[in-house]
This record gives structure tokens, sequence and C-alpha cells, in this order.
């Protein structure tokens, strides 16, 4: 892969002979991810020109701080320590440690209630199947410490759909457990001094081109108290579903601070699909993503939606650079969803060849099964976006509401959207809003003054 220097003199994509894939879906009550560095030097910086990005660990603007009592607090210290060679594994890459992580597992689920566990992971290669992970826990990658996906399915057992998804998200039935899988935890820790977790997705990949695979990601689903930190996630560009991190029918979520490259959207935010979704009831809230960092040449730099159907609101999305993908912010939704996406602010967005900056999109005609009712409708009100710069852009925004649903109080402010044709003009249809000095002109129901006073108290 060729190196690639952002216009903005940051981010530059790294040659390597193969990237990693983190292959990780958490079900957790409340999880931290985050390493004791920063993003790595070719990662770039979203900050401009002019700033300069804060020290680790007491970054001036943190969403983090919630979790541990204060930012630059340390994470909580486990009574019990141990390692996994003390379960019997082996770090020469061939040797499975399935059993071994699993049985640390065992013994640290019988230290939850007494000062908690902490497993460490030494430097090596680590190949290990899928486990499980248990309360007040530490899972510490030491420097050079890598956890290898294997690559016999038997190691990755088969698990019931996700409620607000009724039968499957990609495929009938079941899904592959997740290689680092949590259900039901609370107070749990990955981090470390740099450590790597590369699930080979290669093999997974094949398997869902042809369609007998359901896929995973870092995957927080009905969590609280979710920190995700200083992460970099890695997947080839041409991988399919390979979402960075998605944010599922969780509240007080905090991302910040991360690099991705995916085939997917960057950053997602879901709260379950039709009408399973609808009934389960359980939405996505009070969610801030800060200074991400990424490139996904099919997909979003952030999406939300379109698996929206319990709600989501009280969005929070900023100081985000991302190039060469197929759309930087988008909204998506449709006939059948329901749900609502409320309270959404976007700024401080750089973005470069992005095809589509600014996009809400619709009619993907995609249902669970005969049971999604065509009159569930989203609503969708308040979504402030502004101090947008885009270069090298081939589309002017497209604003596609879902006939028969609300879309109001959409106020954009302060965007630029450079390197469009004379001939490039927006597309807006069921939408009203207000747009105050943004280039290209926008369309005629961004000149709505019922959302002008809302856009002016903004």
């Amino acid at each position: 892969m060729d190196s690639e220097k952002s216009m903005f003199g940051g981010a530059i994509r790294p040659t390597w002979p193969s990237l990693l894939l983190l292959l990780t879906t958490m079900l957790v009550l409340s999880y931290q991810i985050s390493t004791m560095t920063g993003l790595p030097s070719w990662a770039g910086s979203v900050w401009g020109a002019s700033e300069t990005a804060p020290a680790d660990p007491t970054r001036s603007r943190s969403c983090s701080g919630f979790f541990f009592g204060g930012v630059g607090a340390a994470p909580p210290r486990r009574k019990t320590v141990m390692s996994i060679r003390d379960f019997g594994g082996v770090a020469d890459g061939t040797t499975s440690n399935t059993e071994a992580f699993r049985k640390a597992m065992r013994y640290m689920q019988t230290k939850q209630e007494s000062g908690g566990a902490q497993l460490n992971v030494p430097e090596g290669r680590w190949l290990t199947g899928s486990f499980n992970l248990t309360s007040n826990f530490t899972l510490f990658l030491e420097e050079g410490a890598v956890i290898l996906g294997s690559q016999d399915p038997k190691e990755w057992p088969i698990i019931e759909p996700l409620p607000s998804y009724g039968r499957g998200r990609e495929r009938l039935g079941g899904r592959h457990i997740s290689l680092i899988h949590g259900d039901g935890l609370t107070d749990v820790v990955i981090t470390g001094h740099n450590g790597t977790i590369d699930g080979q997705g290669k093999m997974w990949w094949e398997l869902w081109w042809n369609r007998t695979l359901e896929y995973t990601r870092v995957h927080p689903v009905y969590c609280s108290n979710v920190v995700i930190k200083d992460m970099t996630i890695l997947a080839p560009l041409n991988a399919p579903n390979t979402d960075g991190i998605d944010a599922d029918s969780c509240t007080n979520v905090c991302i910040e601070d991360c690099y991705i490259e995916s085939g997917d959207d960057l950053i997602a935010v879901k709260s379950g699909w039709d009408h399973y979704g609808i009934k389960m009831a359980r939405p996505s809230s009070n969610i801030i993503v800060r200074r991400v960092s990424g490139t996904t040449p099919t997909c979003s730099g952030v999406g939300i939606g379109s698996e929206m159907s319990g709600g989501i609101s009280n969005v929070t999305i900023e100081d985000l650079h991302v190039w060469n993908s197929a759309a930087g912010v988008r909204l998506k939704s449709d006939k059948g969803r329901g749900g609502y996406i409320e309270n959404v602010t976007i700024s401080n967005i750089k973005m470069e060849r992005v095809k589509t900056p600014i996009k809400f999109s619709r009619g993907s005609n995609d249902h669970p099964d005969k049971g999604w009712d065509p009159k569930a409708v989203p609503k969708v009100k308040g979504i402030f976006i502004s101090n947008i710069v885009s270069l090298n852009s081939t589309k002017a925004p497209v604003l596609q509401g879902v006939e028969g649903a609300s879309y109001e109080g959409i106020c954009l402010r302060n965007v630029t959207i450079l390197g469009l044709a004379a001939s490039a003009a927006w597309q807006c249809e069921f939408v009203a809003g207000f747009a105050n000095d943004v280039f290209p002109t926008p369309c005629p129901q961004m000149q709505d003054m019922g959302s002008f006073n809302w856009c002016q108290q903004h």
C-alpha cells in the first residue's frame, strides 16, 4: 500500500505488508479500552496547524474522566494479578491458547468479589479462540504482546442473535461469538502498553463474501459508562462490514483519540433494527466522539443509523479528520425503522477527497423479516452541523428525508465545500432547516424560517 500524506499536513497512511483487524465485540455494562501511549506518529493529528495536541494523560478536553473519577486518573488496581503463562499459555503464534485463556477467566471470575483480578499478556504471539471476560477485571497487553484470533471456526461458538436485531443482522440464525466477549458485566478494562489484538480476519471475510458469516467489530451493546480511547484500528479497506467502533443501544459513551482504517463506517451509532428495536426500546444516548481520524473508501467517518429503531439522542461529534472516503458524516434511516434521532451536534470536521461530505440517506430497503411496519417512520429533529471544511469533494450535500417522516430543526453553519463542479447542486427532499454562511448555496429546504430561531440559539 502506497503512503499517502494528508493535505492538512497531518495524517500519513502507513505502508504495511498487511493490516490487522481488531475483531472484538464487547457486550458489557461498563468497559474501557485504552493504551498508555498516544496515536502512532503516522496517524497524524486532527488539530489545526496552529494547535498542539495536548499531552497524555491529561488532555485538556476529554470525556473519559467520568470513568475513573477524573482525567488522567489511573485504572482500578486489582488485588489478584497473574500472567497467561500461569495458566499454560505458550507465545509461539501456533499453539492454541484457547483453553489457557478460558481457564484463566474461570479463575479470575472467582476473584470478582474479592478485589478483582488482572490478567497480563506478556510479549509474544498468543493464538486463541474466543474467551469470555468477567466483572471487576483488567486485561493488560504488555509491549510486544499480540493476541491472534484462531483460524479454527470451532473455537468460535455460535451464540444467539441480539434481541434488538431479531433474526440476526446479516443472515438468519446465530452469530459467531467475538474474539474477546463479555455479557452482563461491570467494571471491565482492556488496556496495556500498545499491545495488539489481531483477529486474522481474512478467513472470516471470505466466509462473509460467501454469505455464511455474521460479522463483528468493536461493538459495545446495551452498555453504560463506556470509554474507548487511544486505539488504532486497522482493517483492509476492501474488507466487508468492518465498522471501526459501533456504539449500539448504549448510554454515556466516550470515544476519543482514535485512528481507524476500515471497509465500513469508522464510527457508527445504532439502537436496533425495525420492529425488534422498537419493541426493545433501548436507545443510544449521551455519546461523545472526539478527535478521531481515518479513512473508509465505501462508507462514512461517522454514521448514525440506519439501525436506530430504539432511538438515538444527545450525540456530540467534534474534531474529526476524514480523507479518501465516501462520506464524512451521515444520518441513515428508512421506512420501518421508527425511532428517533434528536439533539445531534457535529462540529469542527476536516475532510479531504471525501465524495459526499454531508449525507442524509434513505431507501436501503433493508428489513429483518416480513414483520416490519411500513408506517413506522423515524423522527429526526435538532441536528446542528457547523465548522466544516471539505477539500476536493465531488458531490454537494445530500439531505434526503423519509417520505411521511418528520425531519426538522436541521441547522448548518459555517460549512465550506470546495472542489465541486459548477453544476454540483444540493439534493434535498422531505427535510426542513436553516443554513447560514454555507458554500455552495444550499437548497431552498434549508431556508425554513421555522428553524431559524432554533439555529440562532444553538
